[in-house]
């Protein structure tokens, strides 16, 4: 099984897929973002149906590299994913979905893929520095000197 995307014609707006940067498997990282607080809730990946597919419906649709398959965020689990805006960033090889998220958004049940695993939480930890080293001290890129 391979990671790359169907590899047919997209109803996506030629204007729009000229501008993306896609990678080698013809897919864009997409960042979901909940829409009034800002929350990180997770990433998944489009190609340029799945984009069309997210821009046209209004639910977020992903391509999945593990199934090779489409998915589009609630079918499944009743966790939908309502598109309030969709933005490139400055690179155009990466799409913002600002969402309003209906239940969990990572597929642990967790409300966002970014809980559970946190380096780093305030200014308390990042004194510390990750190994324990004080970045203050520490001369590297923006730590007081």
């Amino acid at each position: 099984m391979t990671s790359s995307s169907p590899r047919r014609p997209s109803p996506l707006a030629p204007e729009i897929a000229a501008r993306l940067k896609r990678g080698a498997d013809g897919l864009l990282p997409a960042i979901a973002q909940q829409y009034d607080t800002g929350e990180v809730l997770m990433l998944g990946w489009m190609d340029d149906e799945a984009l069309h597919r997210t821009l046209t419906t209004g639910r977020c649709t992903y391509w999945s590299r593990s199934r090779q398959e489409y998915w589009v965020k609630g079918d499944t689990s009743g966790h939908f994913q309502w598109v309030k805006s969709v933005a490139l960033d400055c690179d155009a090889d990466t799409v913002l979905v600002k969402v309003d998220q209906v239940g969990a958004a990572c597929h642990t049940g967790a409300r966002t893929c970014f809980d559970a695993d946190v380096l780093l939480t305030d200014e308390t930890d990042r004194a510390a520095g990750v190994d324990g080293v004080d970045v203050a001290d520490s001369g590297a890129p923006g730590a007081d000197q």
